[in-house]
């Protein structure tokens, strides 16, 4: 005898989860249509553009409100990072992924100090590219190791080039968000962060909030570049 549902209990509702809305934006066609390709395969990712500059870029973002933008550094007419600049004063909610075949330096730290939540070198998979996206998108800033390190050179030459600079008072972090912000500038994620330090992910999300908060900035990111600027961090 088979149970019979009883109609007086309302059958559960499915939970529906909206793609996180992505934007392309290359000057290589054939990148942009491989790419978009690829994504298309995964259920949780929707490509709702693509553009082949930055001005159509700011202007794609503006009418499709991306979550997520994967922007080249350098295109024609304008640029990736000065196109990042735009779509955070139109579209303040969309998160930027710079990807290009660039490790310069220089390019990376303006690309962070634009409003980049992630830097990735276009030889990294496709699956690499996807993981990125829902890191990006579930609040995380995302860089590679190997990019993390050549960022803190180019705040280490900065800080030489600015040791005139006016000294002001610099809030004290804990002991603790000191290891958690080393970690951070090592560019290991909230995960990897909690294995290290033997904590939860969630302490770890309290402890990055609570630097934000003390530091009085927006990310990760920026939270490096301040602790390094101010010599909170040892540039090994």
């Amino acid at each position: 005898m088979t149970d019979t549902p009883d109609p007086a209990v309302p059958a559960p509702i499915a939970l529906v989860v909206e793609p996180i809305r992505v934007l392309v934006v290359d000057d290589h066609a054939l990148f942009r249509r491989g790419l978009q390709m690829v994504l298309e395969q995964e259920p949780d990712i929707e490509v709702v553009g693509e553009a082949s500059d930055g001005a159509e870029a700011v202007t794609t973002a503006a009418e499709t409100l991306p979550d997520i933008v994967l922007m080249d550094v350098r295109m024609p007419k304008r640029g990736g990072i000065d196109a990042c600049t735009a779509i955070h004063e139109t579209v303040p909610s969309a998160k930027i992924i710079m990807l290009t075949i660039s490790d310069e330096e220089a390019d990376l730290y303006d690309a962070i100090k634009a409003g980049a939540m992630g830097y990735l070198l276009k030889e990294i998979s496709i699956e690499e590219v996807a993981s990125a996206i829902r890191a990006v998108h579930g609040g995380q800033s995302l860089i590679s190791p190997s990019m993390a390190s050549k960022l803190l050179t180019e705040f280490a030459a900065m800080i030489k080039k600015t040791d005139d600079r006016q000294q002001v008072p610099t809030p004290r972090l804990t002991d603790r968000e000191m290891e958690v912000l080393k970690l951070v500038a090592k560019g290991m994620n909230n995960r990897d962060i909690a294995k290290q330090l033997f904590i939860s992910e969630n302490t770890v999300k309290n402890h990055i909030r609570n630097i934000l908060e003390k530091l009085q900035l927006h990310s990760r990111m920026e939270a490096v570049v301040y602790a390094v600027r101010e010599k909170l961090l040892e540039i090994t």
